[in-house]
């Protein structure tokens, strides 16, 4: 059985959103623990993560250093994340192997995700990256070709595009590696985004792939049996914020698409996450869960955070 576990939320920065190294180091080794537990059940593994904080402070630097040397495109940022990051884990999860007893090789792959060129965002870039700076500061980056937008008291800040998903480029890399033993890590960031030109050549983008969806194309494009995403909340909830909350314990795709299209998940949170889980049970046919880093194990089994079925039974009380 193959699991594709994707690391979000606190997963990779510390509990109070820091981004140190220390800090990333021990949330690393938080979260492989649970995977080599998942090893030592005789799953096989494939891990993802996010790189928010990470390509942030890349960001940072490219804004402090633009008048000395030139920023270092997007793209490159979520692959230098990739590499760094994975070796982090790397080395997290060979500690955590170890000590469980579990003799398992491990490898990171940097993983490119193919873009539409002409997809839609691209005209509109609207995915805020970044801090926010003055307007000077924001001018010289426009000078390198960067599209920043005034968000009024806070100042300004860079939005990219955020294209859809359409392939796992690398994605017959990770299934050798997994199938020769190996715990992956890949497609961190939601991949590197490429584009393919008319002679079939691939060149990255300026922008970023939503990491959840890109982490459902893994799952299916791997063969993995489950795909869970851990964040740091124990379950999605419906009615958010008000007096009608109602924690998803198990749910199947129709009610939860029904929810979706409702406008009950907010998208810049955890409406990409329930889209991801949707889009993966359409097409591998099992289950998918979202739950605290913590629960893991248990989610991997249906045991905890919320979980979506593919079939038709509805889980939800009929009164709600």
């Amino acid at each position: 059985m193959r699991v594709v576990v994707a690391l979000g939320g606190n997963a990779m920065t510390g509990p109070d959103g820091s981004a140190r190294p220390e800090d990333q180091i021990a949330a690393a080794e938080t979260a492989t623990r649970a995977v080599a537990t998942l090893l030592a059940e005789g799953w096989e593994v494939v891990l993802t993560h996010g790189n928010g904080p990470q390509v942030g402070n890349l960001l940072v630097k490219n804004q402090l250093a633009a008048h000395v040397v030139p920023p270092v495109p997007l793209d490159w940022c979520v692959a230098q994340t990739q590499g760094t990051l994975g070796f982090v884990l790397l080395d997290a999860l060979d500690a955590a192997l170890a000590a469980a007893g579990v003799e398992r090789r491990t490898a990171t792959v940097v993983t490119r995700t193919l873009v539409d060129a002409d997809d839609p965002g691209f005209a509109t870039p609207s995915k805020p990256v970044g801090r926010y700076v003055t307007a000077d500061e924001a001018r010289v980056m426009t000078e390198h070709g960067e599209t920043w937008e005034d968000r009024g008291e806070r100042g300004w800040r860079r939005v990219v595009a955020s294209p859809e998903p359409l392939e796992i480029v690398d994605a017959g890399a990770v299934r050798a590696l997994v199938d020769a033993g190996y715990v992956v890590v890949a497609a961190g960031g939601g991949g590197v985004p490429v584009v393919r030109a008319a002679d079939g050549t691939l060149h990255g983008v300026e922008a970023v792939v939503d990491k959840d969806l890109a982490a459902a194309l893994l799952a299916v494009e791997v063969g993995a049996d489950v795909l869970v995403i851990a964040t740091d909340v124990p379950q999605v909830v419906a009615g958010w914020g008000t007096d009608h909350e109602r924690p998803l314990r198990q749910v199947c795709r129709r009610d939860l698409r029904a929810l979706a299209d409702a406008g009950e998940f907010a998208a810049g949170s955890m409406g990409p996450k329930v889209e991801a889980l949707l889009r993966y049970v359409a097409r591998a046919g099992s289950h998918a869960a979202i739950c605290a880093l913590d629960d893991i194990t248990a989610a991997v089994d249906g045991g905890a955070g919320t979980v979506v079925s593919a079939d038709d039974e509805s889980f939800l009380d009929p009164d709600d």
